[in-house]
């Protein structure tokens, strides 16, 4: 890590990659000989316009997005898509969501507003450690869609396989893993990503819809902001968009496709997780709280035997320059969020600190 840089842990906003700060810095003033900063560019200009198409460009060679799909650039992170998503398409009223935790809680909650929201399957009765087995699941056939939450940055579970749904189509918030793995884009109807985790700063939203959905028409009338194929028609520029965001997230792809692309993401989180999660499987002092067969790669969950050790270790890892170790308030214990950014250095570092603590504690 360069200079004052620390380590930070957070489940969001996130770390980025140093490369693409430095870049963002030396064009902070002047992009390109614009003469003017990112920031201060009308969307509207030619500039800007080439900015945001080649984000789109990287982003569909990164994933290998089908052309029968649309990508969005907007704002109101994972929350607002809770209400979104029904408004657009629940076409007949009906939806199936699978509960793995706090965010599918908050998107059924914003779902029954709008229609029959089935809950087909729930983590809740094993405190949302293990996500349901998505074998024996039973769909509705009259469902508009299926929705799930890849990947839960409050309890550190992650779907292994996704669901097979048939006909109808998959919807899936991805924000915690987006871009941390290859996508079979094919297996969804849509997908969409707060960009905070590992794609950019906070404000951004990327949606990946299929075209025969954004074909039909929404079951009622909807104010303007709120409708996905005006978003799409006006190329994410119905209104301004997060600019300088997309701006970032664009040098994120970039980054990504300099490194080996998605495939060689997946390797180095798999190896920084497999590090963190051996030691803590052979610890007799910490405890993982996610079930082995569905822990996230990106949000480590774990435990002291008390929340007075929980908090003991958290002030001792200021002196290690680690940030951001604690466990969501809904939860608390400790969580490393270890996202596309997160160095392989920082994850050896924190398993250091791990040991020294266990055995300052035997």
């Amino acid at each position: 890590m360069k200079g004052n840089r620390i380590y930070n842990f957070s489940a969001g906003p996130a770390m980025l990659p140093e490369e693409v700060l430095e870049q963002a810095a030396a064009e902070m003033l002047d992009y390109k000989g614009s003469g003017m900063s990112v920031m201060e560019m009308s969307h509207r200009s030619k500039v800007y316009q080439g900015i945001i198409d080649e984000a789109e460009k990287d982003l569909r060679e990164l994933i290998g997005i089908p052309e029968n799909y649309k990508v969005l650039f907007l704002q109101g992170g994972a929350t607002l898509q809770f209400a979104l998503i029904p408004l657009n398409f629940m076409f007949n009223g009906k939806a199936d969501y699978i509960n793995t935790g706090v965010w599918t809680k908050k998107a059924i909650k914003d779902a029954k507003l709008y229609g029959d929201v089935r809950v087909i399957a729930s983590g809740e009765e094993n405190g949302f450690k293990k996500i349901p087995d998505v074998k024996s699941l039973k769909f509705n056939e009259d469902s508009d869609y299926v929705y799930i939450c890849d990947n839960n940055t409050i309890f550190g579970t992650k779907y292994k396989e996704y669901p097979e749904t048939g006909d109808i189509p998959l919807f899936c918030d991805m924000s915690s893993c987006f871009l941390s793995e290859p996508i079979d884009v094919k297996k969804f109807g849509l997908i969409y990503a707060g960009a905070q985790k590992n794609v950019g700063p906070a404000g951004v939203t990327i949606l990946i819809i299929r075209d025969d959905l954004l074909a039909k028409a929404p079951r009622q009338p909807l104010p303007a902001y709120f409708d996905y194929r005006l978003h799409v028609e006006n190329g994410s520029m119905y209104n301004t968009p997060p600019t300088y965001g997309i701006y970032i997230c664009g040098l994120v792809f970039k980054w990504l496709l300099k490194n080996g692309g998605l495939k060689a993401r997946e390797k180095a989180n798999e190896e920084k997780a497999k590090i963190l999660y051996d030691y803590l499987d052979k610890s007799e002092f910490f405890k993982p709280f996610a079930d082995k067969s569905c822990r996230s790669l990106m949000n480590v969950t774990f435990r002291t035997p008390s929340e007075e050790l929980d908090a003991e270790f958290l002030e001792g890892a200021k002196k290690y320059r680690f940030t951001n170790l604690k466990g969501h308030r809904l939860t608390g214990g400790l969580r490393a969020s270890i996202y596309n950014a997160m160095p392989k250095e920082g994850v050896e570092a924190l398993v250091k600190y791990l040991k020294e603590f266990e055995e300052a504690h035997k």
